[in-house]
Order: C-alpha cells, then structure tokens, then sequence
C-alpha cells in the first residue's frame, strides 16, 4: 500500500514506518510543521518517500494516516481526496485531552467513516469519542538494547519544551526533585531551564543531544524519573525501561500500566518518591536489578513487532 502520512512525532513514527508499506511524507521547502519530509535524527528505511504537496495529486494513495485535526482539510487540498470519503483513512490521537475528562469532545466525534486509533486505553477512556469507531494499538519501541550502566548518580527526566508545557509535564517539581538528586534534563529547548528555576548546573544540566546521543547519554544515568501529571503515555519513559533503567513516577495516566511493580515505583507521594530516588542512587545494584525488570516488562508489552501487527491487522481491515 502507498500510506500518505505526515511527520509528527519523530519516535512513534520511526516505529510505524518499518511497516512493509510505501509511506508518502509531505515535505515543504521550509520543512514546517507540514512539511517535515523524513526525519533527519532518527534511522528510516528507503521506502519513506518525501513528496512535496504539489506532487501529491499525481501519488497513488491507498490510505491516510491522519494525526492532527487540520490534517483532514489539508489531505483533501494537496491530493484532492477527501479523507474516509475518497480515500480509506485512520486517525492516529497521540494525545490525553486538553480539557476535562467529561468536556472534552474529539474532532472526530461526529463521524463514523474514519477509526479513530489511541495510542494508550487511558486516552481512549478519557476522550469523548462520539459515534467514531475507536480502537487501540499501544505504542511499539524498538529496542535500543540494555545500554544501561548507571555510572552517574543522577536521575534522568525526558520532557521537550518544558517551560512552555510547565505542569503539563511536572515542570515546576523539578525544584524539589533537584534537592534530592542531581537531574540530567534531555529534551529540545531545555537549555533556559536550569536558569529558570533557579537551579546551578551541578543539580540540574540541560541535555538537548541527536537522537543517536540521547539512549547512550540516558543510560549513564542511574534511574529515570518521570514527574509527568497530564500527557500520554511518553515514549522516553518506555524507552528508558528498554535501556534497564529504574523508573520512579508520578501514578498518573497509563504510568500505573506500564510499570509493574518490581521495575520501579510509581507514587502521587512525594515522600515515597523522594524515598525511591535517594534508595537507587544509594544502591547501584538495586538499581541494576529494578532495571532488569523494567527491560523485561517493556519487551514482553511494547515490541516493535507486536506494534506492526496490531497496526497490520488494521489497515489491511480499513483499506479493504
């Protein structure tokens, strides 16, 4: 199939793109947020094919894979298509909903010609999905191997923009947290973070490295902490469980699914937290042992190959 698909979301698309599919992704001079084209940090395969928009009309297209609202008028303006009426499509929400759980109405909610596909169940519990067929396909990594070794006796944290996403992302418990361990903050756009809060670079450095720097980097660290209170599911999180990475994290969202109770602790206690954190720096090997059991969990759950086909299964039954 040729699958006409936007670069949104460079590591969720990194996994979805082994696929054995063509994957059209629209690429614009300024490469915009429309136009990414391929991804220039992360490893594609040769059959991601980068089309400008005024080629697209000219493009074999056998399903959209639609992730942002406005996408829906943008796929019927550069291929003269409508998405789900012309052309099969699926709507992939990365997202937990801005608003609340009983106020927030999906953009697709009124229509039932497109699945609507969550990356988490929490996700799909929270939105309002109206009348759209939901389904979902939780999130596949592909292992970047048990690169852990825990050397520095700090605690990783994963957030891009930070400033701007504040308590979205437990922004402003990084304060806190910094008085119990030293934090390596990886993520784009963190360099004013230490400044902003106030925080000297021996309790809190900004790391913004290329993807192929940041698992390494990331390993070398002995636990990863994840202060996250309203997102999806993060990848980083899942990812450092592939590293062998402890995880101490807030109990919020999916978090309590993802993290059995052996591969780290997951708490809305500050005290059980701040307990958890200062326990791991103290003891490398409980470290070692906790990591162990978070690889093996993140392995057994969020594969690469149990993600392809699960999403396989789908889109053979959307495109028919």
């Amino acid at each position: 199939m040729n699958i006409l698909i936007w670069h949104v979301h460079g590591s969720w698309a990194t996994s979805f793109v082994q696929g054995p599919h063509t994957f059209l992704v629209p690429v614009t001079p300024d490469r915009g947020p429309d136009g990414l084209g391929r991804a220039a940090t992360w490893d594609w395969p040769p059959n991601v094919i980068e089309v400008p928009p005024d080629r697209l009309r000219d493009e074999d297209v056998d399903l959209m894979v639609l992730q942002r609202p406005h996408e829906l008028e943008l796929a019927a303006a550069w291929t003269g298509r409508r998405p789900g009426i012309d052309v099969p499509a699926v709507y992939v929400e990365h997202n937990s909903p801005d608003g609340t759980a009983v106020g927030t109405r999906h953009p697709l909610a009124d229509r039932d010609d497109i699945p609507l596909v969550h990356v988490t169940h929490f996700n799909r519990l929270m939105w309002d999905n109206g009348r759209a067929p939901t389904t979902v396909i939780e999130h596949g990594i592909i292992d970047p191997g048990a690169l852990w070794t825990g050397t520095e006796a700090r605690a990783a944290v994963v957030v891009n923009d930070p400033l701007r996403r504040g308590r979205t992302t437990g922004t402003d418990l990084l304060s806190h947290f910094a008085r119990v361990a030293p934090l390596d903050v990886f993520g784009m756009r963190t360099e004013a973070l230490p400044a902003h809060l106030g925080l000297p670079s021996d309790r809190c450095r900004a790391r913004d490295l290329p993807q192929n720097a940041l698992h390494p980097a990331m390993a070398r660290c002995r636990l990863y902490l994840h202060p996250v209170r309203w997102t999806s599911l993060g990848l980083s999180l899942l990812e450092a469980m592939f590293l062998g990475m402890p995880v101490v994290a807030l109990d919020t969202t999916e978090v309590r699914e993802a993290v059995p109770d052996d591969a780290g602790v997951v708490s809305n206690r500050p005290d059980v937290l701040d307990e958890a954190v200062r326990t791991f720096l103290a003891d490398a090997d409980l470290a070692a042992h906790t990591g162990g059991r978070a690889r093996s969990a993140a392995q057994a759950r969020y594969g690469v190959q149990r993600f392809l086909d699960d999403w396989e299964h789908l889109l053979k039954e959307v495109a028919r």
